[in-house]
């Protein structure tokens, strides 16, 4: 009994592939094909942090010494957490190892809107690498698509805290951004508060539906957004 369950497990595979058809084995060996390859992607996602919960649970989670740099002295409310190529399934990472090496005026340059030098440093080598970029135009290209997405006004220097429905929130942006619908942007959350907007732009950083990347999104009714430090 024992020695048939492998030719049980491999009848079952075989009747699987059988009934998914072909259309299912040509997408998987495509994706495997491009698998982690440099510049070998569908769009990007711009993932803008909200600085004020990412502070709260640094300390809470008693990390704050770790994470002066962004919690200290200045003010943020949204900050620049990555720029990362996707798959219209999925998503590489750590596409070349070693990263080449990031020059540190290069990562000087982005403080203005990645506020830490050891975040700047990770995404070079875990999303950076995967853009089939160098360096210094990886960066420039993060700098572009930030530019091209508009905060909403009351979000710049949020005074006291605000809870929201992350529906609300996307109107917000959308009402924001012409040319952004709700399949470009979604929102992602802790237990109670608001963590990420992340917005789906094509390689030439047009907004783009986000396709089947959006399943980590807040389900929450409601996420609190802690205040922006001195706002």
């Amino acid at each position: 009994m024992l020695q048939s369950l492998p030719k049980l497990a491999s009848r079952f595979l075989v009747a699987l592939i059988f009934l998914l058809g072909p259309a299912f084995l040509a997408s998987a060996q495509a994706q495997d094909r491009r698998q982690n390859a440099p510049g070998e992607f569908d769009f990007y996602v711009l993932s803008l942090s909200w600085s004020p919960s990412f502070c709260e649970a640094a300390a809470e989670r008693g990390n704050a010494e770790r994470s002066r740099a962004q919690c200290s002295e200045r003010s943020y409310s949204f900050v620049v957490h990555g720029l990362w190529p996707q798959y219209d399934r999925g998503s590489p990472e750590y596409c070349r190892r070693p990263a080449p090496r990031l020059e540190r005026h290069v990562m000087v340059s982005m403080l203005d809107l990645m506020p830490a030098p050891g975040l700047i440093y990770n995404q070079w080598d875990k999303h950076g690498t995967c853009s089939g970029l160098g360096t210094r135009a990886y960066f420039e290209t993060i700098r572009k698509a930030r530019a091209a997405v508009k905060i909403p006004h009351e979000l710049l220097q949020l005074p006291n805290p605000k809870l929201i429905s992350p529906e609300e929130l996307e109107a917000d942006f959308i009402k924001a951004n012409p040319g952004l619908t709700a399949s470009s942007i979604q929102v992602t959350c802790d237990s109670r508060r608001l963590s990420e907007v992340r917005i789906c732009m094509s390689r030439d950083l047009q907004f783009r539906d986000c396709g089947d990347n959006d399943r980590r999104a807040c389900r929450r009714d409601q996420v609190l957004m802690p205040p922006v430090r001195g706002g």
